[in-house]
């Protein structure tokens, strides 16, 4: 099964995909707004053809813009999707970034896809 896994925020999503049971970061899509963020993960979900979904949940009001999202992409693509709690998810992509040999400056700009890895790897392993 291909699983795409998101984390949602109001100017980035990082992006995971995985073919089996581990998560890789794939990319980190920018936008000035929530039309443009969810046009390109359509475009993504288009490339990749997953079989299911993965959107992380915060706190506050910014997880039910996540939960938005990710019900939005199900929608549209007829995809399922699952929400998994992120919490701590940012702490943990940072050191799988650090453990990457990555140089800083592209572990900073990966760090949203390294955090959507670590939700879909929680989903995975569950």
């Amino acid at each position: 099964m291909i699983f795409i896994s998101f984390d949602y925020g109001r100017k980035k999503v990082g992006v995971a995909l995985s073919l089996g049971s581990l998560a890789e970061p794939l990319k980190v899509l920018k936008g000035e707004n929530y039309a443009a963020l969810l046009k390109q993960a359509l475009t993504v979900i288009d490339n990749e053809r997953p079989d299911e979904l993965v959107v992380g949940l915060s706190e506050n009001e910014i997880a039910s813009e996540a939960k938005r999202f990710g019900e939005e992409l199900s929608l549209v693509t007829r995809i399922p999707v699952v929400f998994v709690d992120e919490t701590l998810s940012t702490h943990d992509a940072q050191e799988m970034a650090i453990h990457s040999n990555m140089k800083r400056k592209k572990r900073k700009e990966m760090e949203d896809a390294f955090a959507a890895a670590v939700i879909l790897q929680k989903y995975l392993d569950k």
